[in-house]
């Protein structure tokens, strides 16, 4: 029976509960098709941190390389500084592994209704550049009357090093903060690409680039300048560049008017969660974070929830569909297929509402009812 290896990281707050029920629905629609998921628990997260002082051991990024995928819950934990898990885990395994590609599939479920009127054929693919922008995780903060500050630092990719070494300083003395954003434009030209070949796969006719370069043209010059390279070899796709204030007006005011939604990582991440918004509740936002040539890492985005776990009581649908994504970027189409089919029957036919959609479902009976639907 043909297998795969999955490296499980269901970390904190309400991951391990959601992550649990991804686990039982992908195992049931591998099983409908034939295959196995054979799975391997990591216990990074806050829990580990507190133990033994570090996110994750030396080697753990290597270790990762070698299976097939990654199928990850949540980050973040109130006894931890915010940013440490966040950073050295999440983020790190989007650069390290270089997965350059955020996918966040966003539309209205069956029974399910928008806070924005009109929007019930909402059905967009959010396309976030993953790896580059103001999430390099370059920066500093700076104590007031300092003086003189050194900021340096080495950003690492698979297609580049970039230096920093630079002074700086307040006049005034004042405490300050300062972060580095980085887009190159070969950063940018590949996932206009993805954004691009997306449209194409799906027979969606238009691919919105989200942008700013009005007010930040340093940087956005360059990722406009790959798009329009792109956009020139999908004459048959319209496109349009749209700055994220605009955007974000139009998500709320005509949603429909989108498809293929292609933007840099920070406007992307801000977007894919107006986005869910829209569509009734993050516990049913899916993202895959997509090296199309090594591990992929899949994950709902809805955070880990603190007050919320061991309730039993959050919606797992995300980190259901994060697993379709995860099998379908597998090549098991047909059994991510099994489980979106199965998520949209339960939905139509009321087979639960969780306490995001006003009822009193737990966290178990969603897995269960999605399971008994796939056939």
């Amino acid at each position: 029976m043909k297998t795969y290896n999955i490296a499980l990281i269901p970390g904190d707050g309400i991951g391990p509960e959601v992550i649990r029920e991804g686990v039982k629905v992908a195992n049931a629609a591998a099983a409908a098709e034939g295959f196995r998921l054979d799975y391997t628990h990591f216990p990074y997260g806050a829990e580990y941190y507190l133990k033994t002082g570090v996110v994750m051991p030396e080697g753990g990024f290597e270790e990762l390389r070698q299976y097939d995928a990654i199928y990850f819950g949540a980050a973040g934990d109130p006894r931890v500084q915010p940013g440490v898990i966040e950073q050295q885990l999440l983020l790190a395994m989007r650069t390290e592994l270089d997965q350059y590609i955020n996918l966040r599939p966003a539309r209205i479920w069956p029974g399910v209704e928008s806070p924005v009127k009109g929007a019930e054929r909402f059905d967009v693919q959010i396309v976030r550049e993953n790896t580059e922008g103001f999430y390099v995780r370059t920066g500093a903060a700076f104590a007031a009357g300092a003086g003189e500050n050194r900021l340096q630092a080495e950003i690492s990719r698979g297609m580049y090093t970039c230096s920093i070494d630079a002074d700086t300083s307040i006049t005034n003395g004042d405490a300050y903060g300062l972060n580095v954003g980085l887009i190159t434009y070969k950063g940018s030209e590949r996932i206009a690409r993805f954004a691009f070949e997306t449209a194409r796969r799906r027979g969606i006719g238009k691919v919105s680039c989200v942008t700013k370069r009005n007010a930040v043209p340093q940087m956005y010059s360059v990722w406009e300048d790959a798009f329009d390279a792109v956009r020139t070899d999908y004459p048959e796709i319209e496109t349009e560049k749209i700055n994220v204030d605009a955007a974000a007006m139009w998500l709320v005011k005509k949603p429909e008017a989108f498809g293929v939604i292609l933007a840099p990582n920070l406007f992307g991440d801000i977007l894919s969660d107006l986005a869910a918004g829209i569509c009734g509740s993050l516990g049913f936002g899916a993202s895959g974070n997509i090296n199309p040539g090594g591990v992929s890492m899949f994950e709902p985005i809805h955070g880990s929830a603190p007050k919320y776990a061991g309730q039993n009581i959050a919606n797992p649908v995300a980190a259901i569909l994060a697993g379709a994504l995860m099998l379908d970027q597998l090549g098991e189409h047909a059994a991510a297929r099994r489980i979106e089919t199965a998520v949209e029957q339960a939905m139509q036919a009321g087979d639960f509402r969780t306490h995001d959609m006003g009822g009193s479902d737990k966290t178990d009976d969603v897995g269960d009812a999605i399971c008994a639907r796939i056939v």
